[in-house]
């Protein structure tokens, strides 16, 4: 390894919304701060986010620019990589490695890695994903409001997303695919709605003229739609840095994510953690929230312990 000379008061794991928004307190606030970023946002696929007051309708990539733009102003490092671990370096601090073989040293960490949509192997899913295959009503429902929405039943959850996008449009088509059969509360709410309900395996997506246009059962039956929704068969957190470091995580519905106070903060000291790697529903606008969250109380944490130190008389920082 090499530059582990170079030392920072925080280090920055991952540069999405919450990374930019903990890292934008920190520097305006004298933080000698870097930013890691692997670029690769959960929601690069989507040619716009929406949500974000001031910004709605802006693309990923152009918000991320702009927040990168923001931070140069205050002195705060950006460094495209990849973090592949970090370890107390024993002096109240971490060693943090990255991909290329540097390392650098940070008194403080934040992680904030997002985590990754593995979607069902349906063909045409993935493909289409963030196009005319969605999965947030909040984030796209206006953009596709009443036109024919197809859903695909999660197994656990079956009739919760169908119900949901049922708000943006009354044409709303329910596949069970593999989700086996209703519980009668959800098949009345389902009427309720006017969610029709199709029985059978889906078997692929389909497109003419680079559409959507329907979704082909395995039975060979095609229903017209144009757009789809969809969850995640697992929502799969890129929390290797924060399971080294041996962070506490806890049980979701969603599965595991790591354990944080109101903070961000995780039961590892000087290691805090903020946006999706803490949760499915942390949408940009939550991410930059919790972002500014860490990034105050990190500051606040480093002031009192340098004043700790010079009241002690201890090598400050």
């Amino acid at each position: 390894m090499t530059k582990t000379d170079e030392r920072y008061d925080v280090v920055m794991v991952g540069g999405g919304a919450a990374g930019l928004s903990a890292a934008l307190v920190l520097g305006r606030s004298r933080r000698r701060t870097l930013v890691v970023d692997a670029g690769a946002p959960r929601n690069a696929p989507a040619a716009h986010m929406h949500g974000v007051l001031s910004r709605d309708g802006v693309s990923p990539a152009e918000y991320l620019e702009a927040g990168r733009r923001e931070l140069a102003a205050y002195g705060v490092e950006w460094r495209a990589g990849r973090v592949t671990g970090a370890a107390p370096d024993g002096r109240d601090g971490f060693t943090v490695s990255l991909a290329d073989g540097a390392a650098v040293r940070a008194r403080r960490l934040v992680v904030t890695t997002g985590l990754v949509d593995e979607l069902p192997g349906i063909d045409g899913v993935a493909e289409r994903w963030g196009r005319d295959v969605l999965h947030c009503p909040y984030c796209h429902g206006w953009e596709v409001r009443d036109r024919a929405f197809g859903v695909i039943a999660h197994p656990r959850m079956p009739a919760h997303q169908a119900l949901m996008v049922s708000h943006w449009s009354t044409d709303v088509t329910l596949f069970l695919h593999t989700a086996g059969e209703l519980s009668a509360h959800d098949a009345a709410l389902l009427d309720a709605a006017g969610v029709e309900v199709v029985a059978g395996q889906v078997a692929a997506l389909v497109t003419e003229d680079d559409r959507l246009t329907g979704v082909r059962l395995a039975d060979g039956r095609t229903v017209p739609r144009s757009v789809v929704f969809v969850g995640a068969d697992r929502l799969a957190p890129r929390d290797g840095v924060l399971r080294q470091l041996g962070a506490a995580l806890r049980e979701t519905p969603f599965g595991e994510f790591v354990t944080v106070d109101e903070t961000g903060r995780t039961s590892v000291p000087g290691v805090w953690a903020a946006g999706n790697v803490t949760g499915p529903q942390e949408q940009v606008v939550n991410a930059v929230s919790r972002g500014y969250r860490a990034g105050a109380a990190i500051n606040g944490e480093l002031r009192f312990a340098d004043l700790e130190d010079a009241v002690a008389g201890r090598p400050c920082g």
